[in-house]
């Protein structure tokens, strides 16, 4: 009998357990059915601001031995221009999570109301980019009291289910996972980007960014999401996205054993290609086949058994 790899989200049905990691090809309906064609249980788009953001200027991705920095920037065209671009989403072929970030609570609801008129199946609220000022960690929202606020303004504006993106640089980060569970977040999303981190041009001397500054991806990361999905789980009873260096089908069994329902690729796209997904969901199968797993429930959260 071949192992079952389908999975309910927050009631959102995935064919399997991989989710496109926002940030990562969701740049059109285009990509984002791409990803879906190569397998991909669920897919999140770029994240979505109040007004249209250049972002930071080139270089904006770096690879280095542990894995990935990126200061992107936040560059999208805003959320009163995306309606051509993320329209008729259910040609995608997968469930659609809408990124959305702002600077303030306010803006959170403004960008909640318009993305709830949108085709999304469900939102994803960030709230911890580390190197963008004015948003996430540097503008302070990753607290309790900010995250617990948000998410209640959020949930008053939408009818689709709220997901909240948490930052793996915070002390603290189990009460923040409280705070969203208790604002009425339906999932949590664990982690975002570490650091920021910096490389330097010993030739120039300055820091090779063009923001100067950017987020963690990737291999160095996975231990850290990893904890931090486990610690988590342990505190909160709503479903977690677990997100950070996942690349091959023994990555996403470890996130589960932690306690994730869902496992979210970012960096792996680079590493393994666009048919990461496909690989991974072959690879979670093989692994269950050899342990008699008949479905990931049997797995999940099993880490914490003593």
């Amino acid at each position: 009998m071949t192992p079952n790899i389908s999975v309910n989200l927050a009631g959102i049905k995935l064919k399997n357990p991989t989710v496109l990691a926002s940030g990562i090809v969701g740049i059109s309906r285009a990509s984002l059915r791409y990803a879906a064609a190569n397998g991909a249980g669920a897919v999140t788009t770029k994240s979505i601001t109040p007004e249209p953001r250049k972002g930071h200027p080139a270089p904006i991705i770096l690879t280095y031995e542990g894995g990935m920095i990126n200061s992107v920037g936040l560059s999208n065209p805003g959320i009163d221009n995306i309606d051509d671009e993320f329209k008729d989403l259910k040609s995608v072929g997968a469930p659609v999570l809408g990124s959305i970030t702002g600077r303030t609570p306010k803006e959170f609801g403004m960008l909640a109301e318009k993305a709830d008129k949108m085709d999304f199946t469900a939102l994803e609220v960030v709230l911890s980019c580390p190197h963008t000022p004015g948003y996430g960690t540097m503008a302070g929202l990753s607290t309790p009291e900010l995250t617990e606020k948000i998410t209640r303004i959020v949930k008053a504006r939408t009818r689709k289910p709220v997901f909240v993106k948490l930052s793996p640089n915070v002390m603290g980060l189990v009460e923040l996972a409280k705070a969203a569970e208790r604002g009425g977040a339906d999932g949590i999303t664990a982690v975002n980007t570490a650091g920021p981190g910096m490389m330097i041009d010993i030739k120039t001397y300055k820091p090779i960014l063009g923001g100067k500054v950017g987020g963690l991806s990737g291999h160095a990361l996975r231990p850290i999401a990893l904890r931090c999905v486990f610690e988590i789980y342990e505190a909160v009873k709503i479903p977690i996205i677990g997100t950070g260096g996942i690349s091959t089908g023994e990555h996403a069994v470890e996130m589960i054993l932690a306690g994730a329902t869902a496992v979210g690729i970012g960096t792996g796209v680079w590493d393994r290609g666009i048919d990461v997904f496909n690989k991974v969901c072959l690879e979670i199968r093989q692994i269950m086949a050899e342990n008699s797993w008949k479905s990931l429930d049997e797995i999940r959260g099993k880490a914490h058994e003593k």
